[in-house]
């Protein structure tokens, strides 16, 4: 296989992205230093405000995509993201948020870059044209037919992230190709491909621009939905998570207050004697019960925080 020095792979890829949306010239600005620094600011917020607007025209994709990812999660599989550079680090960036937001462990959504931790501090040369290394990430997860694998690549062309995508597949994981750019092979390697373009970025080639801000935007739908589809949350409130701080102690009693309108004494006393952990306590307020009570409760019920209520209204 030739390496990215050859003559001939560069003139390859070269071709190749040649044909990109994502590496084409904006022609709204054909030189940036010829803008004042005011103009500059005013032009990457008009190219920023359209990115929504591509994501809606794919909202119906990506609900489809979190109806898959959930049904799994459910069954007890994991969702992984893998990419490189800006997208591997989007990946990580989304991943290490769930555990303090929605109480997981660890391993239940994890991000894998390219080139490995050293690569979210900095850029490791020629990681993402390693297609051996993305097929050995992958086993090194032991993925199974349970986990969900979204490989995220801006250009759709990542040889990484692609290589992963086909191992995840071939191990029997639902799979997403999410690309910036229509008919992408990451897209054709995948189950499903979630190809959202957003046009030519304001700096020419530097996807971490709008590029990045679609691909936060929508890991931020796929892991939130994900867990609203777990369980995660009630009504509009994070309840999966524990106190450990005195900030979360302090949001986490203003949560019991909101939830079920008890004093800040009564929450206080309950989040102790829970050992910190909201949902356990919001059982308990609002049944009655004791902790340990609803603590087995939410257990039996999967985490389901309505189903433990029911159930423990009738106990």
């Amino acid at each position: 296989m030739s390496t990215p020095e050859t003559p001939s792979t560069i003139d390859a890829v070269r071709n190749q992205i040649g044909t990109l949306v994502t590496e084409a010239s904006n022609p709204n600005y054909p030189d940036l230093a010829a803008l004042s620094t005011a103009e500059l600011v005013a032009g990457m917020n008009r190219e920023d405000a359209l990115v929504p607007a591509a994501i809606a025209r794919e909202q119906h994709t990506i609900a489809a995509v979190i109806d898959e990812i959930a049904a799994r999660m459910l069954r007890g599989g994991r969702l992984i993201y893998v990419g490189a550079g800006t997208p591997g680090r989007m990946g990580i960036l989304d991943a290490s948020e769930c555990p303090p937001t929605f109480g997981t462990d660890p391993s239940l959504v994890v991000g894998v870059i390219a080139g490995g931790q050293a690569a979210v501090d900095q850029a490791v040369e020629n990681a993402e044209d390693s297609e051996e290394a993305g097929a050995a990430d992958m086993a090194a997860l032991t993925i199974g037919p349970d986990d969900s694998v979204v490989g995220i690549a801006a250009s759709g062309r990542t040889p990484y992230v692609i290589a992963a995508v086909n191992a995840a597949r071939a191990a029997g994981a639902y799979t997403v190709g999410f690309a910036c750019n229509n008919g992408s092979p990451l897209g054709a390697a995948a189950d499903a491909a979630l190809e959202i373009e957003v046009g030519p970025e304001f700096l020419t080639g530097s996807t971490r621009l709008k590029s990045g801000t679609c691909q936060k935007l929508v890991l931020n739908m796929i892991s939130t939905i994900t867990m609203v589809r777990l369980g995660k949350t009630y009504k509009n409130v994070m309840v999966d998570l524990r106190a450990t701080n005195a900030k979360l102690h302090a949001r986490s009693t203003r949560t019991l207050m909101g939830v079920t309108g008890c004093d800040a004494a009564t929450a206080t006393a309950a989040l102790t004697a829970a050992d910190g952990h909201v949902k356990t306590a919001i059982l308990a307020i609002l049944t009655g019960l004791p902790t340990e009570r609803a603590a087995e409760l939410l257990t039996e019920n999967g985490g389901f925080l309505p189903a433990a209520i029911d159930a423990g209204a009738t106990s």
